[in-house]
């Protein structure tokens, strides 16, 4: 039988250089480069990249403006940009040259917002939050269910307007409840997205439109990944610590891309020896939602749908003065609020306070042995 000949247009050109890109992150980003050395933090390095390919090809791949639609960014099984065991995010592209409308229902959560990230053309990691539209400042009937515009023309509520240089909105739904909400099921938010203006149907796929999206998903990879600073270099937000077991006073992070600008962080690595434990004292602030979570290097959750990794308000156990003691340690020490760092030696600790009211505490950490617990 005679083989065929493969056809080599632009698709296949791009197809070859998302493979080649793929391989440049794998021998760069998963190595000595950016500090991978050990079979299992090359692993972990191989995973977030497994991870982001992911995520790349379903909410890039197939991603145009005019006809949007709402995705998950992360799921239990797909971790990255400092995800979170008690919020379900989605993202859809959406451009000035369009207005929208965007329907759901809030299902139980305590915070929702919508924010606009600007720069970030073709897959690109934003340059910015170009705007947010909190819960506050849209209307929410007593089912719980929403309407709000994107873009067009001002509207005194329910509307958030887009940036020339928008490219995408990102919605935040928090929960504070004992089981976290992005382990499945996931609440049912009912999220649409409409173009008011409604523009002709897109033409079918083609050799073109199959090597863009191929190209965005290449890039959305790269920007996450090789473009990103190496561990120890670059400026760290006024919210990020490299100080081991020692937080930062809770700041809102500006216009920091994909960061809710309505929102405080702190956070910091924690070090613990194997018969070590970490243990943070602190007080709840008054705000809409507030949790504490535990990431890889990566910024990537550790396995929130199968052990006890994040903690919520709901699920805080306070002293009877108000205050709360977090313990982190590698196994059970048999005290409340434990958080279990998987036996991981190094990690992140992300503190999150939605709509803070008041003066925040900066949470306190003192390193003990499990004896002393």
């Amino acid at each position: 039988m005679q083989a065929m000949t493969t056809g080599q247009g632009d698709a296949r050109l791009a197809f070859d250089q998302l493979l080649d890109t793929l391989a440049e992150v794998a021998n760069r980003f998963c190595g000595p480069e950016w500090g991978l050395a050990s079979p299992d933090d090359v692993a972990g390095g191989l995973r977030l990249v497994a991870h982001l390919l992911e995520g790349g090809l379903v909410g890039y791949f197939e991603d145009d403006p005019r006809q949007p639609v709402f995705r998950p960014i992360v799921t239990s099984t797909r971790k990255s940009l400092g995800d979170n065991a008690d919020a379900v995010y989605f993202d859809a592209a959406v451009s000035a040259e369009h207005a929208y409308r965007v329907t759901g229902r809030t299902a139980g959560a305590v915070y929702v917002s919508f924010t606009v990230e600007a720069g970030g053309w073709d897959g690109a990691f934003p340059q910015r939050t170009a705007g947010v539209l909190n819960d506050t400042q849209f209307d929410v009937d007593a089912g719980g269910r929403f309407e709000i515009f994107v873009g067009g023309e001002p509207r005194a509520r329910n509307w958030i307007g887009l940036d020339p240089d928008a490219t995408r909105v990102t919605t935040r739904h928090y929960f504070e409840g004992e089981r976290p909400a992005a382990a499945p099921p996931v609440p049912d938010l009912a999220l649409a997205i409409e173009v008011l203006d409604r523009p002709p149907a897109l033409p079918a796929p083609s050799d073109a439109t199959v090597a863009a999206g191929l190209r965005r998903v290449a890039t959305y990879l790269r920007t996450r990944t090789l473009t990103m600073s190496r561990p120890g270099e670059g400026d760290q937000p006024a919210f990020v610590s490299r100080e081991p077991n020692r937080f930062p006073a809770p700041v809102p992070p500006g216009d920091h891309a994909l960061a809710a600008a309505d929102a405080a962080y702190s956070m910091a690595p924690y070090v613990l020896g194997p018969e070590e434990a970490l243990v943070v004292t602190g007080r709840w602030p008054r705000c809409r939602s507030a949790n504490v979570s535990l990431w890889n290097r990566h910024l990537q959750t550790y396995d929130y749908a199968h052990r006890r990794v994040c903690l919520n308000r709901a699920q805080t156990r306070l002293e009877p003065d108000g205050t709360f003691r977090v313990v982190l340690a590698h196994t059970d020490p048999g005290t409340p609020n434990w958080l279990d760092t998987e036996g991981r030696p190094f990690g992140l600790v992300f503190w999150r306070y939605m709509l803070p009211e008041g003066p925040i505490d900066t949470p306190r950490a003192t390193v003990v042995t499990l004896a002393d617990l």
